[in-house]
């Protein structure tokens, strides 16, 4: 069957993260994203690295399926109008006032059926408008590198996470605008900034720390606030995720894995709120137990206890998940560089396969786009 978004035609003049995984969202649903590129170089996520068969890790995770036209719109707009007066939505993460230089500032007045979307860092307005934004720096303005790490050590997210929480909250709002759409026969314009996206990510430490009067402690991989809650290591070395949150879990855990079922009745350990300020000696009950047992054993144990758990993994041990596998979620997506593996969308439409296109070569749809478009 063919996308639900088939016939969608999406303009877009993107690069790096956040506006690449907005769009290729759309391309995995079957839209037509057509990607304009500077001549010559790119999108500059092209460049980020040669993991990848030669090729970028960022660019070939963010931009398959689109199709790549290379043109210089700061000196010759004629093809971009031409492809926005085809369009259904128009999507750009350029630098604040870039749209409005380039003459294009009242598309709503003059495509009333088109949907734009402007993903920028701070938004629109207000005294950060034009700052730079890249995920470090948004990371860091939203708090989030402040509540991650260790308690001597703050650290960033391993991902790009300000940028992803930006291009979902801009993919999802294109969906929503073009639902409207159908239902109005009008578009409209979406904003979305990524301190905005990220920050409603920071919903429960900013309520913690609001109306707790402290935030978080940085805790590694324990939880601040729920114990046990965190890593914990097997005799072999296996690492095990623990995440007990409630008293049947606690009760079952103590009597099935550490067969200590009284250690659950201790009055240091009895109640979350105890077993947070008794943390060190829980633990060390809890790993005089867990460093006699092979990660296998322990394994069988969580899970005949049915308590939350979880096997830390590397990346190489993600990409070998026999979940994934199970499930058939693998798919063959090719590049110029060659085939590679890719994982299906996450969001999957029963009976309906995503499209998984092609990642394009720089400027591999220009003549093919130019001809399309009459030039």
């Amino acid at each position: 069957m063919p996308g639900p978004l088939q016939g969608v035609l999406v303009v877009a003049l993107e690069q790096a993260v956040a506006g690449p995984f907005a769009t290729r969202q759309l391309a995995d649903l079957g839209a037509r994203v057509i990607k304009i590129e500077r001549p010559g170089a790119g999108d500059f996520a092209r460049g980020y690295d040669r993991t990848v068969l030669g090729q970028s890790s960022h660019f070939v995770w963010l931009n398959r399926g689109k199709e790549s036209v290379e043109l210089d719109v700061k000196r010759d707009t004629t093809v971009l109008r031409a492809l926005i007066d085809r369009a259904d939505v128009f999507v750009q993460n350029l630098a604040p006032g870039a749209v409005s230089r380039l003459g294009l500032g009242s598309l709503a007045e003059t495509h009333p059926r088109l949907i734009t979307c402007d993903i920028s860092g701070y938004g629109p307005d207000g005294s950060y408008r034009d700052r730079k934004a890249y995920d470090l720096l948004i990371q860091s303005e939203a708090g989030l590198v402040s509540i991650t790490g260790s308690p001597d050590q703050p650290a960033k997210a391993g991902i790009a996470a300000a940028d992803i929480a930006a291009g979902m909250y801009a993919y999802s709002g294109i969906l929503t605008a073009l639902y409207e759409r159908e239902r109005t026969g009008r578009g409209g314009a979406v904003e979305v900034s990524m301190l905005e996206a990220l920050g409603e990510w920071m919903g429960f430490p900013f309520y913690y720390t609001t109306y707790g009067g402290s935030a978080p402690a940085r805790s590694g991989v324990h939880h601040a606030t729920i114990a046990p809650y965190g890593a914990y290591r097997a005799g072999d070395g296996t690492v095990i995720q623990l995440g007990i949150q409630n008293k049947r879990e606690w009760q079952s855990f103590c009597a099935t894995v550490l067969l200590m079922p009284h250690v659950a009745a201790d009055a240091r350990f009895d109640s979350n709120s105890a077993r947070l300020a008794h943390r060190a000696e829980l633990d060390a009950v809890i790993d005089s137990v867990l460093g006699g047992l092979t990660g296998p054993e322990l394994v069988a144990r969580l899970e005949s206890a049915r308590v939350a758990f979880a096997q830390q993994r590397t990346v190489a041990e993600f990409a070998a998940h026999p979940q994934l596998r199970e499930r058939d979620r693998w798919r063959t997506v090719s590049t110029p560089g060659g085939d590679i593996r890719a994982l299906l969308p996450p969001a999957t439409f029963r009976g309906r396969e995503a499209e998984m296109g092609a990642v394009p070569a720089l400027g591999q749809h220009t003549e093919e786009v130019l001809r399309w478009l009459g030039f």
